[in-house]
């Protein structure tokens, strides 16, 4: 079967992106310490989000970080997307606070994604479609979360809050061009939450093999050879982050080299910021990219699909990295909090 990317009609790139990460970490031996009496932990902290934090609140950081990079007028947005599995409403739209706090109101269409991780991703190529036929020059696209995981579970030493915006335009204007994209979805049942539930499940035997690896490695595979390209062929890849071992492992497994995961891989200092995980990773590597630099980057998502993109920098890169703060800078402040304290901020202890 002959390979069908997706391809906008016209040039669509990147002209403005922003990431925002909370300050609070808590440490994965303290997470240990509580329920396993300090066994050792595998992750090294995750980012948590504070008391006054939620999705919408990061949302429009990110967003604001990625206006200051692209220098143009909000009121120019056609499309405020947000793609999140943790917006703050289940009937009220995070988009619409998001778009009149930076001031893209009235004439904009806004909306909420949902596919568990991959909700940024599908956001963006959405924006890709509606920038490249036309029907508006500009489209944001924000992947965020604050995910919880039940307490005690292996989930909880990883879910973590932060993420990523980025502003899709013409290709003319681009600091990088997303040249094809590609999706593959089954449904794989790794991990769900149904409605009034407060915490998510996972079927352990299907979240490796079956789930994250199949889709991530199908979907970038197919689209290197869509493009005719191989690992070599890229300065970079980011993976969809749920813990630090799986996207080292799939990146290898699809001919990559340390070198090439190292700039975009968070996982370690941050957790999985799920929606925001791949997307907050490419904004560490434009942070660092230079012009003519190639980024691959696949997300996935729970139930089950992976988005993957083709990615190349251009010179107008040059000079925009430094308008706003860069992922890293997030990153690298940090408070740390103890487990009770990190019980408070996110609602953990429920009294009725």
């Amino acid at each position: 079967m002959t390979v069908q990317l997706l391809k906008p009609s016209r040039p669509v790139g990147i002209v403005g992106y922003g990431a925002y990460v909370p300050r609070y970490r808590i440490t994965g031996a303290e997470i240990a310490r509580v329920w396993t009496g300090g066994e050792a932990s595998p992750v090294k902290e995750k980012a948590v989000a504070g008391p006054d934090e939620d999705v919408i609140t990061m949302s429009i950081e990110a967003a604001r970080n990625a206006l200051a990079r692209a220098r143009i007028d909000p009121q120019e947005i056609r499309a405020v997307w947000v793609g999140s599995e943790s917006h703050p409403y289940a009937v009220k739209p995070t988009s619409t606070i998001v778009a009149e706090t930076i001031g893209a109101v009235p004439g904009v269409q806004a909306g909420d994604w949902e596919f568990a991780c991959k909700a940024g991703t599908e956001a963006i190529q959405a924006g890709i479609g509606f920038v490249g036929s036309g029907m508006g020059h500009y489209a944001l696209a924000i992947g965020m979360d604050t995910a919880q995981g039940r307490p005690g579970d292996a989930l909880e030493y990883t879910a973590a809050s932060g993420g990523a915006a980025v502003l899709l335009g013409p290709g003319e204007e681009a600091l990088a061009i997303i040249q094809a994209s590609y999706s593959y979805v089954t449904d794989t049942p790794d991990f769900w939450r149904r409605a009034h539930e407060t915490y998510p499940s996972h079927g352990d035997r299907f979240t490796g093999e079956p789930a994250y690896f199949a889709h991530v490695e199908a979907a970038a595979q197919t689209l290197m050879e869509g493009m005719g390209t191989t690992p070599k062929d890229y300065a970079y890849v980011v993976l969809h982050q749920p813990n630090v071992k799986f996207p080292q492992r799939a990146a290898q497994r699809l001919g990559f080299v340390p070198d090439q995961w190292i700039a975009g891989l968070l996982a370690g200092d941050i957790g999985n910021t799920y929606a925001g995980s791949c997307i907050v990773g490419l904004t560490a590597i434009l942070d660092a990219a230079k012009p003519g630099d190639r980024i691959l980057m696949t997300s996935y998502g729970s139930g089950a699909g992976s988005d993957a993109f083709d990615i190349r920098v251009t010179d107008q890169i040059t000079g925009r990295q430094r308008l706003a703060p860069t992922t890293r800078d997030y990153t690298a402040r940090r408070t740390e909090i103890d487990y009770a304290t990190y019980t408070r901020y996110r609602g953990k202890l429920k009294i009725t």
